[in-house]
């Protein structure tokens, strides 16, 4: 008898709002906590992705803004959530807390890579992002859904590194709104994982996070 296809399912969820998002403030690794809207937001996140999907585990990188969005999904779905640090948004270095303008002037432009301002290269973080993401992929069972919680940066460079793109794919790629998430499935068959794209991207971007 051949047994319907079932499907293993990864939640990429941006963080909420913050008062260096709201203000335009670069963040990287520094440790921002959420905004009261930010936790709106969340808690709003929160509920639609427990009414839509039957969530299994939650991963969340281990900066506060991700813990704090994470624990609304927690207290929604239940779990407990596990944090990882190749889940942090890019070290900016020197740039963090400036705002675009400040960043131009100071640097002439938007860096491509901050190493040589004491942060990291976005080829860092799609390495380390992507190695978080394989390892929560390889343990995805048939008919369960893994939420991570992560950054907007993180989330698409990883993204790519994850699928396979060419890193140049990710600035065709619009930035994900807080608390705004991406569905990435793969399908079992009656043989097992298929093997020509076991990972896909289904949906991006969706939610409707308060502004």
């Amino acid at each position: 008898m051949v047994k319907p296809a079932e499907i293993r399912r990864i939640v990429l969820l941006r963080h909420g709002v913050t008062g260096w998002n709201a203000d335009g403030r670069y963040q990287g690794q520094t440790d921002i906590e959420l905004a009261e809207t930010g936790h709106q937001q969340a808690k709003t996140a929160a509920r639609a992705l427990g009414t839509t999907f039957a969530v299994t585990r939650l991963v969340s990188s281990d900066l506060m803004r991700a813990r704090q969005t994470a624990a609304y999904v927690a207290e929604e779905t239940g779990l407990e959530a596990a944090y990882d640090p190749r889940l942090r948004e890019v070290c900016a270095g020197e740039a963090e807390g400036l705002n675009r303008a400040e960043i131009f002037e100071r640097f002439g432009e938007m860096p491509a890579s901050w190493e040589p301002y004491g942060g990291e290269s976005w080829a860092t973080v799609a390495a380390r992002f992507c190695g978080a993401l394989d390892d929560v992929a390889e343990t995805v069972a048939p008919g369960e859904t893994v939420v991570v919680v992560a950054h907007g940066g993180a989330i698409r460079q990883g993204l790519a590194a994850f699928l396979g793109w060419d890193p140049s794919v990710v600035t065709t790629l619009a930035p994900l709104t807080n608390c705004a998430w991406i569905e990435l499935t793969a399908r079992e068959s009656a043989h097992g994982l298929i093997p020509s794209a076991p990972w896909r991207l289904a949906t991006y971007g969706m939610g409707t996070p308060i502004s």
